[in-house]
């Protein structure tokens, strides 16, 4: 898994997106901009916009050198045996992360959140591709469903990466579903739900998994 500027280079534009944009609205923000909204979409919450800088760091920025760092420091090399697998998951979270700053920036400047639905909505999308990749994951300690039981052995990890896939998928499909066409409120507890039941049934899963292939 050899980096190169060319594979990285269209990578390292998606992250550079919301600095661009940030940058070209500058001069038109108000030094106090909003910075959180409550479940109704009011804002909340106002800051300096220098804060606005953090955003873009914290996240297309942060997220894409962990994922540079992570194949160096994997000591077993198993994420390395994912080769372009991994780059995909890669581009994948980071380039939500970039449309996820785009978006925080363009409300904040906007003054103005139309529907806490949408972000939950691109998540929802995001949960259906993860959900996706989950079985093309390789046994590793940074990436995945990862548990002491998942870690220990390999057909458990292969088995909880099964079952969490399509868990997720279908985890996704019901957040985008909801997000269409439930109110912003009741639309937060069902996310919330969801994304409980897709994280902690993976988990025990993979303990009784476990448990019945050491038997």
């Amino acid at each position: 898994m050899k980096l190169t500027l060319k594979r990285e280079l269209p990578l390292i534009l998606v992250v550079l997106l919301p600095f661009a944009y940030l940058a070209f609205v500058w001069n038109d923000l108000p030094q106090a901009v909003p910075l959180h909204w409550n479940l109704e979409g009011e804002i909340d919450r106002y800051g300096n916009k220098l804060e606005l800088l953090l955003i873009p760091i914290l996240l297309p920025l942060l997220f894409y050198l962990i994922f540079l760092v992570v194949p160096k420091i994997d000591p077993k090399k198993k994420i390395r045996k994912m080769g372009n697998k991994y780059h995909q998951i890669k581009f994948i979270l980071t380039g939500f992360m970039s449309m996820l700053a785009l978006y925080i920036l363009y409300v904040s400047k906007e003054q103005s959140l139309s529907s806490p639905n949408i972000i939950l909505l691109i998540i929802g999308i995001l949960y259906v591709i993860l959900g996706n990749y989950f079985k093309t994951i390789k046994a590793n300690y940074f990436i995945g469903i990862r548990t002491p039981w998942t870690l220990e052995s390999e057909p458990v990890w292969n088995a909880t990466h099964n079952l969490g896939g399509k868990m997720w998928f279908i985890g996704g499909l019901l957040v985008v579903i909801a997000s269409m066409v439930l109110k912003e409120k009741v639309n937060i507890i069902v996310f919330i739900a969801i994304t409980a039941i897709i994280t902690i049934i993976p988990v025990l899963y993979s303990y009784f998994k476990f448990k019945e292939l050491s038997k």
